[in-house]
C-alpha cells in the first residue's frame, strides 16, 4: 500500500519509521512518499502561504505550490483517492480504516495555518476526513494517526495475525482487559480464569469483559450492534454483577 502525504513539515512523519509502521515501511508492506509544497515555489523566499480573501486573522496555504505538489502526488500515484484532513471531514474510525486497508493507496494532504483554498477542495479532493471534533495545528498528526491505523490492518504487520482482530472497535466492542506477570501486584491478582489453561473460559471472559467495558464506557457503540445469543447472555450476566456491586 502507497501513502503520499502532501506536507509542509515531511520531519514530522519520520515518527511513522518507528514500531509497528516502522517495521511494516522496512518490509515493503507498505511505502510512504512526501511531498512539500515549499519544493514547487517561484519566488526567492519560498513562500506558502497568502492572505485571505476578506481579511481577518491567519493565513490560507497558497494555491500555486500546493496545487503542484498534489498533482505531482497525483501523477506518481494514479488512481489514488486524495484525502484532505479537516475538522470538517467525516469521523475516522475503525470501519474507515478497515475501508482504506483495501485501497492500493491514498493520497494524504495535512493543510496548515487556517486551511487550503476551496478551489482546491471542490477540483482535487475526493475525501475530507477528521480524527475528532478539536482543533490541531495542522493536518500532519491526523495523517499520521490515519495511516498507522491503516497499516496495522495491512497482511503481515501484526506479529500476530489476530491481534488486529482484538483490538478495540474491530468488532464494534471496546477491548477486554490485559495481564501478564508476574500472578500479584500491586495488592491485585491476575483473575483467575486467566490462569485456568481452559481456553473456551478464557474467550467467553474475554468477550464479557469486552461487551461489559462497552457497556459501562461506551454505551453508544452497542446501540448500532446487534448482538448474538450468547454475547446477549454474557452481557446480561455482567450488568447482574455490576448492579450487585461487584464490578467496578
Amino acid at each position: 500500500m502507497r501513502f503520499d502525504v502532501v506536507t509542509l513539515f515531511p520531519k514530522v512523519f519520520e515518527a511513522l519509521r518507528v514500531g509497528i509502521p516502522g517495521r511494516a515501511l522496512e518490509r515493503g508492506l507498505a511505502e510512504l512518499v512526501l511531498w512539500n509544497p515549499r519544493d514547487y515555489t517561484q519566488d526567492a523566499h519560498r513562500t506558502v502561504d497568502g492572505r485571505p480573501y476578506g481579511g481577518g486573522p491567519g493565513m490560507v496555504m497558497k494555491v500555486e505550490p500546493l496545487l503542484a505538489a498534489i498533482d505531482a502526488a497525483r501523477e506518481r500515484a494514479p488512481g489514488s483517492p486524495v484525502l484532505y484532513l479537516s475538522p470538517q471531514g467525516r469521523t475516522f474510525a475503525q470501519p474507515a480504516a478497515r475501508m482504506l486497508a483495501q485501497r492500493s493507496g491514498s493520497i494524504l494532504i495535512a493543510g496548515r495555518y487556517e486551511g487550503i483554498d476551496e478551489r482546491i477542495v471542490k477540483a482535487r479532493v475526493d475525501e475530507e476526513w477528521s480524527i475528532g471534533d478539536y482543533v490541531l495545528s495542522g493536518g500532519e498528526l491526523p495523517a499520521m494517526v490515519m495511516i498507522d491505523a491503516v497499516i496495522r490492518l495491512l497482511p503481515g504487520a501484526l506479529g500476530h495475525a489476530d491481534s488486529a482482530l482484538q483490538d478495540s472497535f474491530s468488532e464494534g466492542l471496546l477491548d477486554c482487559p490485559h495481564y501478564t506477570r508476574p500472578d500479584e501486584i500491586l495488592g491485585q491478582r491476575v483473575p483467575k480464569v486467566l490462569r485456568s489453561g481452559n481456553h473456551e473460559r478464557i474467550r467467553r471472559w474475554r468477550l464479557q469483559q469486552a461487551l461489559g467495558r462497552t457497556w459501562l464506557r461506551r454505551p453508544e457503540l452497542l446501540k448500532g450492534r446487534p448482538l448474538d445469543d450468547e454475547e446477549q447472555a454474557l452481557l446480561d450476566e455482567f450488568r447482574r454483577v455490576c448492579e450487585d456491586g461487584s464490578i467496578d
